[in-house]
């Protein structure tokens, strides 16, 4: 069976700090074709990659890869809230395919997740419980982070998974690109951020979150006004980093540090490994060829938006 895969940045601010009007309506056509060439695909079943921004994953116990056979969407900056519509069966055979495979990862009978999921099954499906889903969290801001080759593996075990099957599988690998929002650091954060970073922050009272809402919107109106406010986007990396997925030498990504990940593009731009991992799945399937890509630096979304769709070659 042939497999699909669609790759696109995620943010919170989408609505609440938007770019200019011809510049959101183009990256909202570039979602809608996107949309249209998963509705001709027909998927049955999605293989999500994604990351998460202590909403669901925390420093009380932080695993590098996880895989949910439950999932539900917090909700948080009006994202998607709710159940995602997760097959047990296929996520718990997932788990030990992958540990079969020596590629430690943790499971979670009760994962919560934020934007990062219900996004691009909002934005690409209509919504979060519309196709089943096996939901892959791959750890993307807390250190100390796996590494590229680590996520590429993780990636090509659970695509030689979902290939036995013998269903239509969409592959989506969620967020990214460069860039660095005020994310908080557990070495440098004050008692009560701390506390919440160690796993008080799964249920944030409304107001907590309502002011961590705020306080990131005014991050990226502090940004469009001044981009040496926070770490500056790096749309040289970026175009470079989607070069490596669309003529398949994701293995040269091997080579990457982690410094040098967040020395030159952002400490928040390891979410790219969830693309990486992506890719790395779609290729167990066989030759692939780029579809369309589409790239863009929206400092409104304190991002390098990037968008990536690759085919099975017939």
């Amino acid at each position: 069976m042939p497999a699909l895969l669609q790759c696109l940045s995620h943010t919170p601010l989408v609505g609440l700090v938007d770019p200019d009007k011809p510049i959101l309506d183009e990256i909202n056509g570039v979602i809608a074709e996107a949309r249209k060439e998963i509705e001709a695909f027909d998927p049955e079943l999605v293989l999500l990659f994604s990351p998460d921004h202590y909403n669901g994953f925390f420093y009380d116990v932080m695993p590098p890869f996880c895989i949910g056979t439950a999932a539900h969407a917090i909700g948080d900056f009006g994202s998607a809230k709710g159940d995602l519509l997760v097959p047990a069966e296929l996520a718990e055979a997932a788990v030990q395919y992958v540990l079969d495979a020596d590629i430690d990862v943790a499971v979670s009978y009760k994962m919560q997740v934020d934007h990062g999921f219900a996004q691009p099954l909002e934005f690409l499906l209509g919504a979060i419980d519309k196709v089943p889903v096996i939901p892959v969290f791959i750890n993307s801001v807390a250190v100390p982070l796996p590494s590229f080759k680590r996520a590429r593996l993780l990636g090509a075990a659970l695509g030689r998974y979902v290939a036995t099957l013998n269903k239509r599988v969409l592959i989506i690998g969620s967020g990214g690109l460069s860039h660095q929002p005020p994310v908080p650091e557990l070495m440098t954060a004050n008692e009560l951020v701390k506390d919440r970073m160690l796993g008080s922050g799964r249920n944030l009272p409304a107001d907590e979150r309502q002011a961590r809402t705020q306080r990131v919107i005014d991050a990226a109106r502090h940004f469009v006004a001044d981009q040496n406010s926070l770490f500056p986007l790096n749309l040289e990396w970026d175009q470079w980093f989607l070069q490596q997925l669309i003529t398949g030498r994701i293995d040269e990504l091997d080579l990457l540090s982690n410094q040098e990940v967040s020395e030159k593009a952002g400490k928040s731009t390891h979410e790219v490994k969830n693309w990486v991992a992506a890719t790395a799945a779609m290729a167990t399937f066989g030759d692939y060829q780029k579809k369309s890509s589409y790239y863009r630096p929206v400092p409104e979304w304190i991002a390098g938006y990037g968008a990536l769709t690759l085919t099975s070659v017939e």
